[in-house]
């Protein structure tokens, strides 16, 4: 097997840092980053065994791009019901959803670091049938260790930033070289697809976001009524996904709507729930969900929990979907929202997401703004305006039906990868 200068360093190094990667997940586990209980697989050490037949392997690095793993393994499910899955994630919040969804025939595990060892104690055990990589997760030791062993690889709904394209263009070799080790790579936007077909040399399809395809979040109904009490007919609106910075920005915006509404009610939802407490001092001791505190009259209600996003965008006429406030953070999904029916409201910066945005945004679907007056100006609109508002949620809805056929397309690409058969099936899966 040959390998690019750029590859061959990347081996080299990972080889040596490796060595320390013990102190770092440890120090990590220390914060409350990683799960302690479970650090030995990220060393490819595991106490499940591999199950019996065909397994799928799926690697996902976040929530984001769990949501979409999990709709491929419902969908590839009702289509061959034998079939059992491994899920690979990089975050404990992403371990959250797999554990929520408990999809059956699925086993979750974090991730193994990529160093040699690492990733052939994890080929060892698992022996996976075929190999799905999400969006923009590529560890080369991974990728080439899986395809000298002959699984067949698949990159899905690939969306990277202009920097990370960029970076492809200058190690076109090495980027050649992990391109071609998979057997269909398929890309989420036009940009992407460019990119990846010119550093590949062979066409790469966009075939659209799989996100518009994912089932929306879920939503406990007996949890949504009693919020939805509590709340009564108080005007209110989402700040969604919040991050440092742009609570400030949110909390202005709140001001300037209780001065025409005073009884209106601001939910805060971060990005990361461990900042609930100090966004509650900010709003000046503002009731935490995290704290069961209830809601009363506060003006200001921080909903700091895990997995409760989806209730919250249900139950809001507005939200605004943060992350796109601030120039470095440069977006959150949007088609959360658009699934429940929430009227989009979102800032300028938005790159992560851009064709999804520019998409609605031709569509009508999202309302722009990039500062307190204009989110208050945005949300009073779409409150008093229920015939805009039903028109912005009715566009954001038919940007979303363009996804289903990519979804569709996908799951046949990937069936078709599996080997037909056992006697074509290769050595390394378990009969």
């Amino acid at each position: 097997m040959s390998f690019s200068p750029a590859l061959a360093a990347y081996r080299a190094a990972t080889s040596v840092v490796g060595a320390f990667a013990g102190l770092w997940l440890g120090a990590r586990a220390d914060k409350g980053k990683e799960d302690k209980a479970r650090l030995g697989e990220r060393f490819g050490r595991y106490i499940r065994d591999r199950p019996a037949g065909t397994l799928i392997w799926l690697h996902a690095a976040s929530v984001g791009e769990s949501g979409v793993a999990l709709g491929l393994i419902e969908a590839m499910s009702v289509r061959d019901p034998s079939l059992s899955f491994l899920l690979s994630t990089g975050t404990r919040t992403s371990a959250d959803l797999v554990a929520r969804r408990a999809l059956p025939r699925v086993t979750h595990i974090y991730a193994p670091l990529d160093r040699g060892s690492v990733v052939r104690r994890f080929l060892d055990h698992w022996r996976p049938d075929l190999g799905v990589f999400v969006e923009s997760e590529i560890w080369p030791n991974l990728i080439l260790a899986a395809e000298a062993r002959r699984v067949p690889l698949a990159l899905v709904n690939a969306r990277m930033s202009p920097n990370s394209l960029q970076r492809w263009r200058d190690w076109p070799k090495a980027g050649a070289r992990l391109l071609r080790a998979f057997a269909f790579v398929s890309a989420a936007d036009t940009r992407t697809s460019a990119a990846l077909t010119e550093v590949r040399g062979e066409s790469v399809p966009a075939l659209g976001n799989l996100k518009l395809a994912a089932p929306a979040l879920r939503v406990d109904a007996n949890t949504r009524a009693a919020l939805a009490q509590e709340i009564g007919a108080r005007p209110f609106w989402l700040a969604a996904s919040t991050h440092l910075g742009e609570d400030e920005i949110a909390l202005a915006a709140h001001a300037l709507i209780r001065a025409e509404s005073p009884d209106a009610l601001l939910v805060i939802a971060p990005r990361h729930p461990e900042r609930g407490a100090a966004i509650a001092t900010r709003a000046d001791n503002a009731p935490r969900r995290s704290k069961a505190e209830p809601i009363g009259h506060a003006p200001v209600y921080i909903a700091d929990t895990l997995g409760e996003l989806g209730l919250f965008y249900d139950l809001a006429p507005t939200a605004l979907v943060a992350g796109s406030l601030r120039p470095d953070l440069k977006g959150h999904n949007p088609i959360e929202p658009a699934k429940l029916d929430a009227a989009i409201v979102s800032g300028p910066h938005v790159e992560s997401f851009q064709d999804l945005f520019d998409a609605l945004t031709a569509a009508g679907g999202v309302t722009t703004v990039n500062d307190a007056a204009s989110i208050a100006n945005a949300v009073t609109r779409l409150w008093s305006d229920e015939a805009a508002r039903s028109a912005q949620i009715a566009a954001a809805r038919g940007v979303i039906a363009h996804g289903v056929e990519a979804f569709d397309a996908t799951v046949t690409q990937l069936i078709a990868l599996l080997p037909q058969g056992a006697d074509v099936r290769p050595a390394h899966a378990t009969a």
